[in-house]
């Protein structure tokens, strides 16, 4: 029913539908297969089709298939990964939902700010939005590996929104950005990957562990600060290279 509220096809822009292809809608462990069919459907609808799902419990599903209605070429061409890491590795900027407040506070947006985030990339990367577990949303090591989070603001009364249903609000702000003019100027290198910032943090920790700059028994939240500090930034690829560069100039003149 949801469907008939949307102008059709004839009424839409002409911008091409490629320019969202790089964006990617992750699912983390859905437990019921119609919010995949659901979200394939929401996705759809938006001109978004990238649809990747985490370990989930049952897909496919004829359930799944009967949700997706119109959009089964999405939900036939989803990935199917087992884990965070592997669906986001190749990844430039990541967004994790979350209605929770955290103790180490993180950039966080509504949709339609993170709607325009996304669309500033440009040709700078790819993003993905990670959505979490129906019970119980994203871990907090699943958000730490995000450089924003995304919260729905709802009714106190009611706050709850379907896992679909929260696609559906996401994806309707990315179509309306897409429909609008940037004249953002281009970025002179790509944005570093999720995996490349993993590495660089991997490999900070151990520098900074062997200069006893961390201790190794009790590290505080050093790291997850520092990561923060990356997320919020979001480096490019030079700018890795550049500080992994600096670490092992450290590590040769010390000899370790």
């Amino acid at each position: 029913m949801l469907a008939r509220f949307f102008y059709s096809s004839h009424e839409s822009s002409e911008r091409p539908v490629s320019d969202m292809d790089d964006i990617r809608i992750v699912l983390v462990e859905p437990s019921h297969p119609g919010n995949i069919g659901g979200t394939a459907r929401a996705m759809k609808t938006m001109g978004l089709k990238n649809l990747v799902v985490v370990n989930p419990r049952r897909f496919p599903d004829p359930q799944a298939d009967w949700r997706a209605a119109g959009a089964l070429d999405v939900l036939d061409a989803a990935r199917v990964v087992a884990s965070v890491e592997e669906a986001i590795a190749d990844c430039h900027w990541v967004v994790g939902t979350s209605t929770r407040l955290r103790k180490i506070p993180w950039p966080v947006s509504d949709a339609r700010q993170v709607a325009q985030q996304i669309r500033n990339l440009g040709d700078a990367g790819k993003a993905a939005i990670l959505f979490g577990r129906e019970d119980n949303g994203l871990t907090n090591e699943e958000l730490r590996r995000c450089n924003h989070h995304l919260q729905i603001p709802a009714s106190p009364e009611y706050p709850s929104l379907n896992l679909a249903m929260a696609v559906q609000v996401v994806c309707y702000e990315i179509h309306s950005a897409f429909l609008e003019t940037s004249e953002d100027v281009p970025w002179d290198r790509r944005l570093a990957t999720s995996q490349e910032v993993a590495n660089l943090l991997e490999h900070m920790e151990t520098v900074l562990t062997q200069h006893e700059f961390l201790d190794a028994e009790n590290p505080g939240q050093t790291m997850t600060r520092l990561r923060r500090l990356f997320a919020r930034a979001g480096i490019d690829e030079t700018e890795v290279q550049i500080l992994r560069g600096i670490f092992k100039h450290f590590d040769r003149r010390t000899g370790q």
